[in-house]
């Protein structure tokens, strides 16, 4: 069938999910559903990245915080990964102050393979040899390229498969036997 059929039909309904990705229908357009979060930390860079996101037709849930009363990172990062897991996201992004301590602790989590970005180069291989379905950035830290092209080419990146799903599956095996 055409895909200007599915598109149609996908229009008239609103959505659709496969293989644990939902896209809104918007027009002719599939956004992509990203779930971000941040500590207090981070809230300035989250207000960023949310801007950056829609400009991409993202369907953004902003799961907080708003305000630079202190949180605790860990508890940002459980809400969010648990929120994530709850399926049709398709990826999510959190930010502490370094991006260190809120990546470890979705690390953490059954499921999560959350990445702590750079650069260009690490946004592409969180994504083509790792398959992060999340990347974590730093709110204090000075980037040499702005974020929003960081998750830009994490976004248009696809999982290189072949011998990275072999080691993708090692990664996740660890949380069997460990």
């Amino acid at each position: 069938m055409k895909q200007s059929f599915f598109i149609d039909l996908f229009h008239n309904i609103g959505k659709i999910s496969t293989e644990n990705q939902t896209y809104c229908i918007s027009g002719e357009q599939m956004m992509k559903k990203i779930i971000v979060a941040s500590d207090h930390g981070a809230v300035t860079l989250k207000s960023d990245i949310i801007s950056f996101l829609k400009t991409k037709n993202c369907d953004v849930n902003d799961m907080g915080v708003h305000s630079d009363t202190p949180v605790d990172y860990p508890d940002v990062a459980v809400a969010a990964c648990r929120e994530f897991k709850k399926g049709g996201y398709d990826f999510g992004i959190l930010i502490c102050g370094t991006g260190i301590g809120i990546s470890i602790t979705a690390n953490k989590i059954k499921g999560i393979r959350c990445a702590l970005i750079h650069d260009l180069f690490t946004a592409e291989m969180a994504r083509a040899h790792n398959d992060a379905n999340f990347i974590a950035f730093g709110g204090r830290v000075k980037y040499a390229v702005p974020v929003s092209e960081m998750i830009e080419k994490f976004m248009d990146t696809k999982f290189a498969g072949d011998r990275h799903i072999r080691r993708v599956e090692k990664m996740m095996e660890v949380e069997k036997t460990s």
